[in-house]
Parts: structure tokens; C-alpha cells; sequence
């Protein structure tokens, strides 16, 4: 008997991206310099980049399946691994916290997220759920000597692990009814049939897990003191690439394998977004460290996204538009957090625009896109999501989120007002670097660019 060999041409940027993360492994031995390591994870984000429109197919028996609605993802994902790669070299510095596997990390996670957007099966998923969430784990506690960053460790991790056993809990009970594990095998054997209390169990299980990953409402306990106590750089990466990988999932399986139970599924989840965007805006206002403020607005934000779900086929695009000019956004608000050297609270950014106006000038900005103002992308990508509820017949939805929209002004504005409307109070000084001057003008062109030319990376 002999076993065929797997073609491996579709899983090749995830084979690049894991021989890249296991060689900067290695190379942290060789090199004292781990800018060096650096720029190595950029080269490897670059060729992995390369590979992706080559990659189109399947493989492992039609486990792993690369198409352009996972391709979408990975761009997403590299674009956060570089970015982030950008904003650490001066903070590690800074922070003494210069670990060559911080890098090699980052590459394990985000080749963790290609997984979990390629995943036909729950076998692959649950594989790359593993991979990005052990290595989101340790670089929360990357610093050692630091309380918070253990704490925040560890909070992760236990709940981690919680929703990891419910996501197993929940595959199991499917497995059990349906003798299949491959989405697409799951939506045949359920079609036609009725929806089962142990079947409507079981994806609410499903559910659980990833509402957890993409911090929904009431899964969402862990985010704020996580982004508080990770370093700045960890936050900023935690704050896009494992969101986004949760929205692939959850786009892919609720749309495939639960396809039949979309009444179902669609009435749990407006609730839960309705929640989400409730305790995100609301608890946000009252915020005065501007990390946990931005996981507040985080989890307002994957609130809006959820709705695109919600909205159907066409919800779902604006759904990926919506994710990808979040993250540009949202790393060039942390960009900027890392660029001061003030402590992390929001009265840090009084009198911002009197010592450092063009700084001021550049938080104004993702502060406005954040809030949804045109002409940035947060307008566009929040249009969208609107437009697609209003589509679907959800007005009455769309206007709660716009209502919701409107709360969020206040505490994204509220550092404008800091920044232009309050006098410096004590020395303020900045720590530019190259790569992170590189990182916020790439950001900040983005902004403008898809709020003014949307097309840009408008799904298809």
C-alpha cells in the first residue's frame, strides 16, 4: 500500500511562513543584532506574499483549500505581521525587551491565521486556532520582569484554554452527528434535516469559541486587561491578525457548514452584536489608560462587523473590506501610542499639538477614520456595513449601529480635545525611528487612500 504525496503547491505560503519562523529560531543564535531578525520576518512576509495568487487550490484530501476569500485574510495577516515588525524594533529597544523569538512568534501566529483561513475542516482550523493562540500566549508575557505582562499571560491563556475546550466540545458533537469533521460534508448530511436541540447546541459551542477570539460580547472579559498589560506592539498585533482570523472562520463556517441554519445562527448572533457594540462604546467612555480604551473601541468595532455577517452574502464582503481598513487604522493609532514616551493614560495627550503638532496632527486622523468621519476609510468601511444591513432588510438594525457609532465620537474625540484644547503639562518627548516613521506613513496613506479610492480593496 502506498500513500500518495499531498501536493503542496496550496499550502505553500503557510510552509514558507512556518520555515521562516522555525529559521529566525536558529538565526537568533548566530546574530547578536536582532534588528537582523527583523528584517529576515519582512523578507519572509514579502515571499509569502509572492506565493499567494499561485497557491489557488486544494489539498490534503480537500481539507485545505486556498481561494481568494482566504487569500483576502492572508493579505490582512501579512500586513499586520509587517506592520507590526515596523512598530516593535524601537519599543523592544526602549523597553528592553529585545528577545530574538519575539519575531519568530509572530511569524508561527500569523502562519497559525493563514491555517484557520484556509481550513476546510475543523481538524485544520482547530490546528491553526492552536499555533496563533500559543503564540499569542507568550508574546503577551514576553516581558518577564513585568507583573502586568505575566498577568496578562496568564488571564489569556486560561480563557484560551476555556474556549479552545468548547470549540472541541462543540466539534465532537457534530462529529457525532453528522460522522464528518469537512464543512462541506456537514452542510450535506444537515440539509434538509430539522435543527436538533444537540445540533443547535453544538454550534452554539461553535460559536462560543470564536465569539471569544474576535472578543464579543459577554466573551469578551479578557481583552482589556490583555491589551493593558501586553506590550504595545503584542497589543497592536493581538488587535488585528486573531480578530481577523476569527472573522474568516466564522465567515467561512457559519456560510458553509451551518449554511441551513442561517435563521438560527443570524438571530443569536444580532444579539450578540447588538451587545458588543452596547458594552464596547459604552464602557470606553469612561476609560482613562488609552490601551484599554482602544480594546473597549476594538470591541465595539468587531461588533460592526458581526452585523456584516449578519447581512448576508453581501454583508460578508463588507465584512473583509471592513477588516482590512481596520487594521491600518487601528496599528497607526497604537503606531502613535508607541511613538510617545509618556505614559499610556489619555491626559498623556494634553497640549499634544502645542510641543508635536504634526504627531497631533496624525492621531487626529485615526481618531476621525476610527470614529467613521469622512473622508478616511473608517467612514468607508462603516458605509458598508450600513449598506448591506439596509439591503438585507435590517434598517432598524443599521440605525441602532449608527446610533452606537455616534457614542463612539465621544471618547475617540475626547483625545482630540486633549491633544488641541488642553496645555502641556510637564515635558513631552517622542522616540522616532525609521521603521516606525515608515509604519505610521504607510498607515496614514492608507487611510486617505481607500476613504478616497474605496475600490481599492473592495472584495471581490
Amino acid at each position: 500500500m502506498t500513500i500518495p504525496f499531498p501536493d503542496l503547491t496550496p499550502v505553500l505560503p503557510e510552509i514558507i511562513m512556518t520555515v521562516a519562523a522555525l529559521l529566525l529560531l536558529l538565526f537568533d543564535l548566530v546574530f547578536r543584532e536582532k534588528g537582523v531578525l527583523a528584517f529576515l520576518g519582512v523578507a519572509a512576509a514579502a515571499a509569502t506574499l509572492y506565493f499567494i495568487p499561485q497557491s489557488y487550490g486544494e489539498t490534503f484530501g480537500g481539507m485545505f483549500i486556498s481561494d481568494s476569500y482566504s487569500s483576502y485574510f492572508k493579505v490582512i495577516f501579512l500586513i499586520n505581521l509587517v506592520l507590526t515588525i515596523f512598530i516593535s524594533l524601537k519599543y523592544l529597544q526602549r523597553e528592553r525587551v529585545e528577545h530574538g523569538e519575539y519575531y519568530s512568534l509572530l511569524l508561527f501566529a500569523t502562519a497559525g491565521m493563514m491555517l484557520m483561513a484556509s481550513a476546510k475542516d475543523f481538524i485544520i482550523l482547530y490546528l491553526g486556532l492552536e499555533l496563533m493562540a500559543l503564540s499569542t500566549y507568550i508574546l503577551a508575557g514576553i516581558k518577564r520582569n513585568d507583573p502586568k505582562s505575566n498577568e496578562a499571560a496568564i488571564k489569556y491563556f486560561l480563557l484560551g484554554a476555556f474556549s479552545s475546550a468548547m470549540l472541541l466540545y462543540g466539534i465532537s458533537l457534530l462529529y457525532g452527528q453528522t460522522t464528518t469533521t469537512d464543512l462541506y460534508r456537514i452542510a450535506a448530511q444537515l440539509q434538509g434535516g430539522e435543527a436538533t436541540p444537540l445540533l443547535l447546541f453544538s454550534m452554539i459551542l461553535v460559536a462560543v469559541a470564536f465569539s471569544f477570539k474576535i472578543a464579543a460580547v459577554p466573551f469578551h472579559m479578557w481583552a482589556p486587561d490583555v491589551y493593558e498589560g501586553a506590550p504595545t506592539s503584542v497589543t497592536a498585533f493581538m488587535s488585528v491578525g486573531p480578530k481577523a482570523a476569527g472573522f474568516a472562520v466564522i465567515g467561512r463556517v457559519f456560510f458553509v457548514a451551518f449554511q441551513h441554519l442561517q435563521a438560527d445562527w443570524t438571530a443569536i448572533l444580532i444579539g450578540i452584536a447588538i451587545a458588543t457594540m452596547a458594552v464596547g462604546n459604552i464602557v470606553a467612555l469612561v476609560q482613562t489608560n488609552i490601551k484599554r480604551m482602544l480594546a473597549y473601541s476594538s470591541i465595539a468595532h468587531a461588533g460592526y462587523m458581526l452585523l456584516g455577517i449578519i447581512a448576508g452574502e453581501e454583508g460578508r464582503q463588507a465584512m473583509m473590506n471592513y477588516m482590512m481598513i481596520y487594521a491600518f487604522m487601528n496599528i497607526g493609532a497604537f503606531a502613535i501610542v508607541i511613538l510617545l514616551d509618556r505614559g499610556d493614560e489619555i491626559k498623556d495627550y494634553e497640549g499634544l499639538s502645542k510641543s508635536h503638532p504634526l504627531v497631533a496632527a496624525l492621531m487626529l486622523v485615526f481618531m476621525f477614520s476610527l470614529t467613521g468621519i469622512p473622508p478616511t476609510a473608517g467612514f468607508i468601511g462603516k458605509f458598508n456595513i450600513f449598506m448591506a444591513l439596509i439591503g438585507a432588510g435590517y434598517v432598524w438594525l443599521a440605525v441602532v449601529a449608527v446610533i452606537f457609532s455616534a457614542i463612539s465620537a465621544y471618547y475617540y474625540l475626547r483625545i482630540v480635545r486633549n491633544m488641541y484644547m488642553k496645555d502641556v503639562v510637564g515635558e513631552m518627548t517622542i522616540s522616532p525611528s525609521p521603521m516606525l516613521g515608515l509604519a505610521i506613513l504607510i498607515t496614514v496613506i492608507m487611510v486617505f487612500a481607500i476613504g478616497i479610492m474605496p475600490s481599492i480593496v473592495i472584495a471581490s
